[in-house]
């Protein structure tokens, strides 16, 4: 949600609600917690799987791709087509993917 910008003395607003300034202390509370840095993450084992999973069908995919257009095999038209068709079919998945935060919150605590 864009912030409203305000005209007027003060310092811009950060966040769009008190609930999501109350988030933001609560997730970097916990982060402190754990000794995270600021380049750090924490993610769920199904969610590195599900991104793993997807990283290597694109390896894969790329590695196809390479085989099939080798230049010493003259590949034709059609080839290219279904080696583009199976790149994005590949590649689509990533970048669609949405790595959102979980319905709980870092200390535990279901969100509303």
């Amino acid at each position: 949600m864009p912030l409203q910008r305000t005209v007027g003395a003060g310092r811009p607003r950060r966040f769009c609600s008190q609930a999501c300034r109350q988030w933001d202390w609560v997730a970097r509370q916990r982060a402190s917690e754990l000794a995270l840095s600021e380049d750090e993450l924490v993610m769920t084992r199904s969610q590195l799987d599900a991104l793993r999973d997807q990283i290597y069908v694109l390896q894969c995919a790329i590695h196809d791709v390479e085989h099939d257009l080798d230049p010493t095999i003259d590949p034709t038209s059609r080839d290219f087509k279904a080696a583009l068709v199976w790149l994005l079919a590949a590649a689509k998945p990533l970048t669609e993917e949405q790595l959102t935060p979980s319905r709980t919150s870092p200390s535990g605590i279901p969100r509303p």
